[in-house]
């Protein structure tokens, strides 16, 4: 019974992912309204209510098991003992394999100024991911002239910044060359920002 109850609440819930997608693409984002969303996903507002607080929850929501691919992968190749070529960024790959998957989705979210509440969501778990690969790298102690959180603020606006270029512009590249791009500009920013990285690599990390 358990196990059917819970197959119901996943269906549920991504019937509501499904209509706040749709909708997005139709009119953005912060146009909406919960009822459009309900009458969409054809549920009742105390059901809605049952699972998400608002909107945005929802909208969060949609991300969860995306985010927890992406960590698993990051937390996997900061587990190598290796440069910082195999250990940092490992996520990055996924994230624009998942964008060209949904450019309709990016395409609407970068175009449009009510898209900004996506694009927050996005960005914050962005600079968590790199914040992490960032701290995980960076040698105990400091003492760099640049702190590790500007490095992460730095890294996270590229990244954001590209994937924004991407769907904005008339860009002719896949997913796996934007990615090979964010790559070649990312990861020689770490090696020469952070301290006595290169001590740290000869030693296969610490």
């Amino acid at each position: 019974m358990a196990k059917k109850a819970d197959r119901r609440v996943e269906r549920t819930q991504q019937l509501l992912r499904e209509a706040l997608l749709s909708l997005i693409r139709e009119k953005g984002f912060e146009a909406l309204t919960v009822q459009e969303i309900i009458d969409r996903a054809n549920v009742g507002r105390a059901t809605f209510y049952t699972h998400f607080d608002n909107k945005e929850d929802l909208l969060v929501s949609g991300l969860d098991r995306l985010l927890e691919s992406l960590k698993e992968r990051q937390s996997q190749a900061l587990a190598r003992r290796g440069g910082v070529e195999e250990r940092v960024f490992a996520f990055s790959h996924e994230v624009f394999a998942h964008a060209e998957e949904h450019r309709d989705l990016f395409r609407a979210m970068a175009g449009r100024e009510s898209g900004a509440a996506i694009r927050r969501v996005w960005h914050k778990m962005l600079l968590d991911l790199v914040r992490q690969d960032v701290k995980a790298v960076a040698p105990r102690g400091g003492g760099g002239s640049v702190p590790t959180e500007a490095l992460a603020q730095f890294i996270t606006g590229a990244l954001f910044g590209l994937l924004m270029w991407w769907f904005e512009g008339e860009v002719r590249l896949t997913g796996e060359e934007m990615n090979g791009v964010f790559r070649r500009l990312a990861i020689p920013t770490v090696k020469t920002t952070l301290p006595d990285l290169a001590a740290l690599q000869r030693s296969g990390g610490r």
